[in-house]
Order: structure tokens, then C-alpha cells, then sequence
């Protein structure tokens, strides 16, 4: 479609720019355009023939140049893959987020539950520890007191053993001593008049050094093989004493907690 140019200088009129002084010019008037007026015809005239109009012709549209040249637009498929890669980017970085945040939330996790596992581990083996020491201590101190009971028991036979030793070697040396045994006998009786039994050999003894004042108190002597040198067997009316040696040797030894102990003379 073609534009005459009476149709184009009545579509547009001309611009002025404003006045800087404050007043404003009125517009000029708009210019009318002209048409072709036809001359007038004669009524009379013959009809003129008519000249044939020939039909518009249309002009091609000009094609709008691109705003930027030489940048060319994304189709449909590259806004699509945009997109896409877009996602894809997000994803990703959400799983890497996601998983970076999980691996320390895991992380601290797995370091707190290591650490309880490890005390619970530590602690056990301390307390096993301390069981087995405590066992230990308890078999030493028993270990400790049994040895005391047999040093103890050792040191008693050792001293029962010594004992007899030197009260063997008394009668041996001293048998006299037997005179010491009759009048502490004689001492623990109510009364006088009393029977006096000893080992043969020491009667002869007790004879020498007590016959006088056994004689005064109205004590008689009289021998008896059943019986061990070193003792003597007293009786009066009411009254017994049995200062034999096994007597007091057995007494002796009950004092210091040893009963299965008998008096062994020397041979």
C-alpha cells in the first residue's frame, strides 16, 4: 500500500521546541492540504471517455532490522535448556548443601556417640581394672596373714621347742629343782598331812632338802615310777594337786593356744 503525499503532509505537522522566556507561542496553523479541484464541464459537451483506474499495487513490507546486530536471540530449545541446566545447577548445589550439612551434622554425631562409646569402653576397663586389684590386694592381704599365722606358728613351735629345751636341761643340771615344785604343790593345799608322791630318784632329793620340814608339817613322801622326773603328784583329805610335768607342761602350752603339744622327756 503506497501513501500520496497530500496524505503525508496531512498526517504530520512540524515540532517547535518550547520557549525558554517564559511565554508561549501559539501554533502555527496547520496547513490544509491542497486538492485538485476538477474544471468544471460543459453540460453540452459529449462525454469524455473514461480512462480506466488501474488497480493499487502493494509494496512489499520492509523488514524491521534486528535492535541489536549481530546478537542472535535463544530459540525455544535453548530457553528450554536454560532452564534445564538451570535446575540441574540447583539440584546439585541443593545435594551439595544437603550433603555438607548432613556429613557435619553426622559428623558431630558420630564424634559424640564415639566419645560416649569410648568412656562407656574406658570406664568398664577401669572398673574391671580396679576389681582385679582389689582381688589382688585382697589375696595379698590373705596371702600376707597366712604367712603371719605360719611365721606365728613357727616362732610358737620354735619357742615350745626352746621351753623344753631348757627345762630339760634344768632337771638335768639342777635337780634339786624338783624341791621348788614340791613346796609350791604343798602351798595350794588347805591343810597339812598330805601324801606326796615323786619319781624315785627324786624322792631322794626332796629327802635331803625338805625332809625336816616335811617331817614337822606331818607330810609323808612316796615313790612312784609312773611318774616323770621333775614332778610330783600331792594329795590330802579333800584335796589333789597334780604337778606333774605333762600337767603343766599342757597348761603352759594352752596359754599360748597350742593344745596338740605333749611334754617329751629326754631320753
Amino acid at each position: 500500500m503506497s501513501i500520496t503525499r497530500n496524505q503525508a503532509s496531512g498526517a504530520y505537522r512540524r515540532w517547535q521546541p518550547p520557549s525558554f522566556d517564559g511565554r508561549e507561542e501559539a501554533p502555527a496553523p496547520e496547513a490544509t492540504p491542497q486538492q485538485d479541484t476538477p474544471p468544471a464541464e460543459d453540460p453540452a459537451a459529449p462525454p469524455r471517455p473514461q480512462r480506466p483506474v488501474a488497480a493499487p499495487t502493494l509494496e512489499p513490507e520492509a523488514e524491521i532490522p534486528p535492535p541489536y546486530p549481530g546478537v542472535q536471540l535463544p530459540t525455544v530449545e535453548d530457553i528450554e535448556r536454560m532452564h534445564e541446566q538451570a535446575r540441574e545447577e540447583g539440584r546439585k548445589e541443593g545435594h551439595a548443601e544437603g550433603y555438607a550439612a548432613g556429613h557435619k551434622e553426622g559428623e558431630a554425631a558420630g564424634r559424640e556417640q564415639g566419645h560416649a562409646a569410648g568412656y562407656q569402653d574406658g570406664k568398664a576397663r577401669i572398673e574391671a581394672e580396679a576389681r582385679r586389684f582389689g582381688e589382688l590386694a585382697d589375696n595379698l592381704d590373705q596371702a600376707l596373714a597366712k604367712i603371719d599365722e605360719e611365721v606365728a606358728e613357727e616362732l610358737l613351735g620354735l619357742a615350745v621347742a626352746i621351753a623344753r629345751q631348757m627345762v630339760q636341761h634344768t632337771l638335768a643340771t639342777h635337780p634339786e629343782a624338783v624341791a621348788e615344785t614340791v613346796r609350791a604343790a604343798l602351798m595350794q593345799l588347805p591343810q597339812g598331812h598330805a601324801h606326796i608322791r615323786l619319781h624315785p630318784d627324786d624322792l631322794q632329793l626332796v629327802q635331803e632338802h625338805l625332809g625336816e620340814q616335811l617331817a614337822h608339817s606331818g607330810h609323808r613322801l612316796a615313790e612312784d615310777d609312773s611318774l616323770t622326773r621333775g614332778g610330783c603328784r600331792v594329795e590330802s583329805p579333800g584335796a589333789q594337786v597334780d604337778a606333774t610335768m605333762e600337767t603343766r607342761w599342757r597348761r603352759v602350752l594352752e596359754q599360748l593356744g597350742r593344745e596338740d603339744a605333749t611334754w617329751e622327756p629326754e631320753r
